[in-house]
């Protein structure tokens, strides 16, 4: 038997850049043997190596490490002798034991100085309450839910604003809030069970006094616990396009009544939907309904990310980008973002945020969590299709991109960004954990990207080549996140290659120019590469990249800006 742990303290089994953490190994052998030990990243590399003697019957042998190279690590252990691997643990696989690196970006990505809470822009679901996964991460608001089904489930006018609501994770002021609204308890509906905004509520003045009562209480905690965040933000419906089973007249009736009721009392409020499933579901529903009045009870869009039947390592959100036909084309991440950005600047008006409020990379369809599944390179591609997603939606307009889901659970395989080590199927709330490659880019990519505001796609890219130019508040350093994706070389049967390459040449000064810039792996690691005549020579992959960079005038001439984007 072998096993092997690193354990923190704050359960999250992520450390920070250069900290000391125990790496313990236990074995239970007939004789005395030699342990072999090796950690590799993400990509199979092997990061460090060794051995130990270890005697006969039951032993613990700890070694201490620490890291300052950042990102996601597997342990493997065997027995010379004896052989063996490391124990298949809930839904992580055999053979395998995780830990993650945070990135210290210190010194290569200026600090941002905040004006208003609501510029940082990384939300999640799925770790409400874990402070210290939400801060490995980097993340900085959750969802709330302040349904009528929740929180008046069983009569009318329980629902108390001056009373303490709130649950005490958000006091500290780190985590703020986005408020959802959908969802009508059974005393309430007209089909006398509960709803997720299925139909109009039996009375919608009294949905009106409830959301009257949620404004209420949210703007009181905003001014109490998030004094530098600007304005709430609620979202009213949830997928509609799975729920809503009324007409068109009464969803604008809906809206009509919770902005109205929201808005009396939390007069500043941000109201968004419809939060379709995906972009391009989104923006069907807001091109339909626009002449209903829709415009006059949003302040702003809300949409969840998803863009195809199955977001997995084998669905990544470019395959459809370079369809010859131009039908399919339109249905890629990035182009159906783009129409739905049209769509609110053309329809709707210019300025509005736009909330993208969950979207998950899964394992393949009909994938199967087991001793032998996840692969390194499954979880390897799911990682990067993580934040290719994210740069993406956040790139071509989205204000806001949360992440999906904190730990694996029941019922869809693999949506997590952790491995839940005690229920080999998953389970909602899991506090065993150890993270996958995907939270370790998400960990990065939030410590990059955010205090940003979007600049836009480059313009004139060649095909498979994917790049985002961000500048960071108060006029900071310009962010290009750039990589490449070819289908041919991206697949389950053939492999998601770690290795296929495309050049690239970035303009980052004035032409003429000459000095360096820092790049940052998927993992946040830096290096410092040197640019001549204003550019800087690339060899993009599959795994993304951000170059870290001054000149603003340059990267504004470069990009093509989201419609009616305005930043913050």
């Amino acid at each position: 038997m072998i096993s092997a742990d690193t354990t923190s303290g704050d359960g999250t089994r992520l450390f920070a850049s250069g900290a000391s953490f125990p790496l313990v190994f236990t074995t239970n052998t007939s004789n005395a043997d030699t342990l072999n030990w090796s950690i590799n990243d993400t990509t199979g590399r092997v990061a460090a190596s060794g051995s130990f003697a270890v005697p006969g019957g039951a032993a613990t042998t700890t070694l201490t490490c620490n890291s300052t190279l950042a990102g996601y690590f597997a342990v493997a252990g065997s027995l010379k002798a004896g052989g063996g691997a490391l124990p298949q643990a809930g839904t992580r696989p055999t053979g395998i034991a995780t830990f993650g690196v945070i990135p210290n970006l210190s010194g290569i990505v200026p600090a941002v100085t905040y004006t208003k809470q609501e510029q940082h822009r990384f939300g999640m679901q799925g770790a409400n309450d874990r402070a210290a996964v939400l801060a490995g991460l980097g993340i900085t608001q959750t969802i709330d839910d302040r349904q009528m089904s929740v929180m008046e489930p069983n009569g009318a006018n329980t629902f108390d604003p001056s009373a303490n609501n709130l649950d005490p994770f958000y006091t500290s002021g780190n985590v703020m809030r986005l408020i959802r609204l959908d969802g009508t308890p059974g005393w309430a509906s007209k089909s006398g069970g509960v709803e997720d905004f299925t139909t109009l509520p039996k009375d919608m003045s009294y949905l009106q006094n409830y959301m009257n009562r949620v404004g209420t209480e949210s703007n009181a905690i905003r001014l109490k616990y998030f004094p530098t965040q600007s304005a709430n933000y609620y979202q009213v419906t949830w997928e509609p396009n799975q729920f809503w089973t009324d007409t068109d007249a009464n969803f604008v009736s809906l809206y009509q009544s919770v902005y109205q009721g929201i808005h009396s009392t939390d007069p500043g409020a941000v109201v968004m939907g419809p939060a379709d499933a995906f972009p391009s579901l989104t923006n069907s529903r807001l091109q339909r309904i626009a002449s209903l009045g829709y415009g006059k009870y949003i302040d702003g869009v809300a949409t969840h990310g998803y863009y195809d039947a199955g977001t997995s390592p084998s669905h990544p959100p470019e395959r459809l980008a370079t369809d010859p036909v131009a039908a399919n084309a339109a249905n890629a991440l990035n182009n159906s973002m783009r129409t739905l950005r049209t769509t609110m600047l053309n329809q709707y008006r210019s300025g509005m945020k736009l909330y993208q409020t969950e979207v998950g990379i899964s394992y393949d369809l009909g994938s199967q969590y087991g001793p032998n599944y996840p692969t390194g390179n499954v979880l390897f591609a799911q990682g990067a299709v993580v934040a290719r997603t994210h740069i993406i939606l956040l790139g071509e307009g989205a204000d806001v991109s949360y992440v999906f889901y904190g730990a694996d659970y029941p019922g869809e395989v693999g949506y997590g960004t952790f491995f839940d080590l005690s229920n080999a199927q998953g389970s909602f709330g899991a506090t065993n954990i150890s993270p996958k490659p995907a939270a370790m880019v998400v960990s990065a990519m939030s410590r990059i990207l955010d205090g940003t505001n979007t600049l836009g796609p480059l313009k004139n890219t060649p095909s498979g080549v994917y790049a985002y130019s961000f500048q960071q508040v108060n006029n900071g350093s310009v962010i290009t996140a750039l990589w490449t994706h070819n289908n041919d070389a991206w697949s389950a049967s053939a492999g998601f290659s770690s290795t296929y390459s495309a050049a690239y040449s970035l303009a980052v000064d004035a032409p003429g120019t000459s000095g360096t810039v820092k790049v940052l792996d998927m993992m946040g690691n830096p290096m410092t590469l040197n640019y001549t005549n204003g550019t800087l020579n690339l060899n993009l992959t599959e795994a993304p990249i951000y170059v870290v960079s001054k000149n603003a005038d340059v990267a504004k001439s470069n990009v093509n800006p989201p419609p009616g984007y305005v930043g913050s």
